[in-house]
């Protein structure tokens, strides 16, 4: 089979195609034939500063969609062939990927298999986000950070469907903002955001903040919190030192920090994701949430679309088909 595989850190150039065994399942695991493979930036994180890699060659590739090809011991509840979409521990940038049964799901019903790539991890992120985590209540106002990318277009959509009284974005562009407007948000602002959000308030701040970036992104978010709001932190796009909160900015309006990793959650609480991953998905199948797919790649093309979402002007989803040959 094919597989994409890195054994240095450094730019997308450090990608290389190579063919290799075909992996089988260990007990309670999967191996599924990919159809497609799910590119997101923590994949790119992993290839220029190692984040989640144990040991070097490593392959990178955190969810999939496809058939589940062969079963591991003790397996229950999945039969050879089925349609599934998975979250992987790595490796999903493949022909032929592994997963714990735990982490797969049949394919929700009306979905094919290129919008089932979109699913393992910015769905139940962004559902987690607003209702597990950030505990959106109807009325209440949100703001989301990064709202043109794949996890911000689900957030926007699933917190107007949730009742809330307004919904505002932060994008790194003006043409990001306009294309994020269409999925849930009332407005979505350009670059410096904290003024905006305050003035578009009325000066009061919002209920809920979401927070991919850290850093100085971080701060201005804080800033930007209602009396009694919340800000999630679930990343750290930035690469800023860690975040650290403490009496002085907690007390005075009474806000809560919190966050959310799904791979960490996927390590700590399988169960509760799993439970989490079949409300999200539901979303999708009862037509709350639409995930827009913006670019495909082969497979063999893996550095072409990291090329592209480090430009930073990508929206959206990206995805790598591992059927698809290059021309």
């Amino acid at each position: 089979m094919r597989a994409i595989e890195f054994g240095q850190y450094g730019g997308p150039d450090v990608l290389k195609v190579l063919e290799t065994g075909v992996p089988d399942p260990s007990p309670g695991q999967v191996s599924i034939d990919v159809a497609y493979a799910g590119v997101n930036f923590a994949d790119l994180k992993a290839r220029t500063e190692g984040y989640r890699v144990a040991a070097l060659p490593f392959r990178p590739g955190l969810e999939v969609s496809g058939r589940v090809r062969a079963l591991g011991a003790g397996t229950r509840g999945l039969s050879v062939g089925q349609e599934v979409t998975a979250l992987t521990d790595g490796g999903g940038y493949a022909e032929v990927a592994l997963a714990d049964a735990t982490t797969v799901f049949p394919l929700p019903a009306g979905l094919d298999l290129r919008t089932a790539a979109t699913l393992p991890t910015v769905l139940p992120t962004a559902y987690a986000l607003v209702h597990a985590v950030g505990r959106l209540q109807p009325g209440e106002s949100v703001l989301v950070q990064g709202a043109a990318g794949g996890i911000g277009t689900v957030a926007g959509q699933l917190a107007k469907a949730a009742g809330a009284g307004r919904v505002y974005g932060v994008a790194s562009s003006a043409q990001k903002a306009d294309y994020a407007r269409a999925y849930g948000y009332d407005d979505v602002f350009a670059g410096d955001f904290h003024k905006s959000v305050i003035e578009a308030t009325g000066g009061r701040g919002v209920d809920l903040a979401l927070d991919p970036v850290g850093g100085e992104t971080f701060r201005g978010a804080l800033a930007s919190l209602a009396v009694f709001g919340r800000l999630v932190s679930f990343g750290n796009a930035s690469s800023a030192e860690a975040w650290a909160v403490g009496q002085p900015e907690l007390y005075p309006r009474g806000i809560s920090v919190s966050g959310f990793s799904i791979l960490t959650l996927a390590k700590t609480a399988p169960a509760a994701l799993r439970t989490l991953a079949e409300r999200a998905f539901a979303s999708v199948a009862e037509g709350t949430v639409s995930l827009p797919v913006t670019a495909e790649f082969p497979l063999t093309e893996a550095a072409e679309a990291h090329r592209l979402m480090e430009t930073r002007t990508s929206t959206g989803k990206l995805l790598l088909n591992a059927t698809a040959h290059p021309a």
